[in-house]
């Protein structure tokens, strides 16, 4: 078996990987233990993580700026494919941990690490999603996952051995939601919310918006303007792809938009309850949806609906970087090369509401779709089309009648 002497560990200094750092020195005699965070928007939750790193024993900690990758290079292009897990899912968890575990690998390989370790339970998706990325990028690394082989069972006996070892925590026992934020959502799981029967509490749990209830009592109008499926700007003023996902969750956060609570299937094979916080990526999926309306012609867009749905369980299942994902985005790429133009939204308590939107590729006539009278569409030659479209049905039925005699 290969000696471990240096570690490096995918560290967010949550409970699970703040335990982690002394288990490893404790039962990998002499190993070195490096300290990675990826900053995908995880803001306040950042502070003090060096110190906190460098106290329990590791030797350093990078924190890598990955926001404007994780925006433009994996959020925006799963926008695009309006990949949505299961039909409400948002996937803000799913497509940020392959570009953490890149980054990890990358600096593992600087290092002459032996070995990446990562705190996902053996229960969850994240461990699929870390490890297949670590796979196609270092597949000859060890991997070391804790959860599948230390003595804790429980998050109550992690916060044991962190009491036990003088490891400062941002949680008690009755706060012990299991969460994960980044710039582009906030999710939720554990305590109350394990049984479906119990209503979320929304008022304690969450931070990056209100409840449609405490939403204000007027509408809040905003428009969107698209170049090639890509978000640009926001009532006039050019963003890029960072600003532009900050400044909607605090427009969609103030009018309480993008609460979900859902049981999902996980890849493991179970089912699993969580609340998500997804104000500003809710608002952009509504406006590109209405926007592809006016731009994609039929057939492509219904296949696009179709592919959506694989693009969804390939990103949920950590399936990035492979060829499917990638051969997946090169046909979204190419439906996207009209999808540009402006959106108005009406946000209101909690909905989305269309408000109007333009295109210089607009496949919309008014003239053809008009009911009132027109020198461009003829009537008549439906007759024709629906015979020639229903003649096998037709057909069918003419001759059941001789299999029933």
């Amino acid at each position: 078996m290969k000696e471990i002497k240096k570690i490096v560990l995918a560290y967010s200094g949550g409970l699970d990987t703040s335990i982690i750092i002394p288990w490893l020195k404790e039962n990998y005699e002499g190993c070195e233990v490096i300290a990675v965070s990826g900053d995908v928007g995880q803001a306040s939750e950042l502070e003090g993580l060096e110190e906190k790193a460098l106290k329990t024993g590791a030797s350093k900690l990078y924190i890598e700026d990955l926001n404007k990758e994780f925006v433009e290079d994996y959020i925006y292009p799963t926008l695009k494919a309006g990949a949505v897990y299961e039909g409400m899912y948002l996937l803000g968890t799913a497509f940020a941990r392959p570009l953490i575990a890149k980054r990890i690998v990358e600096i593992a390989k600087a290092e002459g690490a032996d070995a990446i370790c990562h705190g996902c339970t053996g229960k969850g998706n994240d461990q699929v999603r870390f490890e297949l990325a670590i796979k196609a990028f270092a597949p000859e690394m060890e991997i070391i996952a804790p959860w599948r082989t230390w003595e804790f069972k429980s998050r109550e006996d992690e916060i044991e051995y962190a009491i036990k070892k003088n490891i400062p925590l941002k949680i008690t026992r009755e706060t012990n939601y299991s969460k994960d934020k980044n710039i582009w959502h906030l999710s939720h799981e554990g305590l109350d919310l394990e049984n479906p029967a119990n209503e979320p509490k929304y008022d304690e749990i969450l931070e990056m918006g209100v409840t449609p209830e405490k939403a204000p009592d007027v509408p809040t109008y905003i428009t969107l303007g698209f170049e090639k499926g890509v978000p640009v700007s926001l009532n006039g003023k050019k963003l890029g792809g960072v600003e532009m996902v900050k400044a909607l969750n605090e427009i969609g956060g103030a009018n309480g938009i993008g609460i979900i609570d859902m049981v999902e299937n996980r890849l493991v094979g179970m089912k699993s309850r969580g609340v998500y916080e997804t104000p500003g990526g809710t608002i952009l999926y509504k406006a590109h949806e209405m926007l592809e309306q006016i731009t994609l012609d039929r057939d492509t867009q219904h296949l696009k609906q179709q592919l959506a749905t694989k693009f969804s369980e390939l990103v949920y299942f950590g399936q990035w970087f492979t060829p499917c994902r990638e051969a997946l985005s090169a046909f979204v790429d190419k439906t996207q090369e009209t999808v540009t133009g402006e959106v108005k939204l009406k946000l209101y308590k909690g909905n989305i509401i269309g408000a109007g939107m333009t295109s210089p590729y607009s496949l919309y006539s008014e003239e053809i779709a008009t009911f009132d009278e027109d020198d461009c569409y003829d009537q008549a030659d439906s007759k024709g089309f629906i015979n020639l479209f229903g003649l096998p049905l037709k057909v069918r039925a003419m001759l059941s009648k001789e299999w029933d005699k």
